[in-house]
């Protein structure tokens, strides 16, 4: 599976750093991400897989090191070599930049399916209301849901409320997609249809990281895993490298005990 390597990477993350109170739930983290690339990340929990995403995403600030959208600084902007935090209109116009499907879909349950996905274009990004729905109906057809969009969410299932999620976000035409453990709160008859959808994205050339515990898709689809673990990614590099013959040995000791 190959990728754009031309131009800079769309996502660079410098010596992230994020604790929470004592705990350091970020130590130091860096990596990149190249236009078109699907980027995998493993590790235990409490590793800082998450931290990681919600900091991308901004939901999160990070308190050292720096991080870049599209070469864009996110959450700051320096001075005379001081950083001075964004006000909430400019981090609005950061976040636009990605978007976000959590484990749990985060749905409006008042709303139904289409209007899930056409209401954030609709008063975000001011979109016109019969182009936004036009647009969120083709976006249900293409995650297999055309069917369902008059549903509201507690007449669908798991797997297709997560399609759902997964439609809304890409109706905010992000340059970035980040998926924190897509598949984790499904029942597993469930979750390859959540899994196709986002194989269909990668193969459309879209931008992802994806925090998961699937470490056959990761081999699959991931262009490159990276694995956390304390704060720190201890190891990263192609996916099948990673996963089939992994350079370190706490990397050895998660995969086996995950595949046990």
């Amino acid at each position: 599976m190959k990728h754009s390597k031309t131009g800079e990477p769309l996502v660079v993350v410098s010596g992230a750093k994020k604790s929470f109170g004592h705990f350091e739930a970020l130590k130091d983290v860096s990596l990149s991400v190249e236009r078109g690339e699907v980027l995998c990340v493993i590790g235990p929990s409490g590793s800082g897989k998450s931290t990681l995403l919600r900091c991308i995403n901004l939901l999160e600030r990070i308190e050292g090191g720096a991080i870049f959208i599209d070469g864009e600084m996110i959450g700051y902007r320096r001075s005379a070599d001081k950083l001075y935090p964004l006000q909430d209109a400019e981090l609005a116009r950061q976040r636009r930049k990605t978007a976000m499907v959590f484990q749990r879909f985060n749905l409006f349950p008042h709303l139904t399916a289409a209007e899930n996905i056409a209401v954030g274009p609709i008063r975000v990004l001011n979109e016109n209301p019969k182009a936004a729905r036009e647009h969120a109906l083709a976006l249900l057809d293409s995650v297999g849901l055309a069917a369902k969009r008059d549903a509201y969410p507690a007449e669908l299932s798991g797997g297709q409320q997560q399609r759902v999620a997964i439609a809304r976000a890409l109706a905010m035409r992000p340059q970035l997609i980040l998926f924190d453990e897509p598949t984790s709160a499904l029942d597993p008859e469930l979750v390859g249809d959540v899994l196709k959808v986002i194989r269909d994205l990668a193969a459309s050339g879209m931008t992802m990281i994806v925090v998961t515990h699937e470490l056959g898709f990761a081999r699959e689809v991931g262009h490159r895993v990276a694995f956390m673990d304390h704060g720190r990614i201890v190891e990263i590099g192609d996916a099948r490298a990673v996963l089939e013959n992994p350079a370190q040995q706490r990397t050895r000791e998660f995969i086996a005990a995950v595949r046990s």
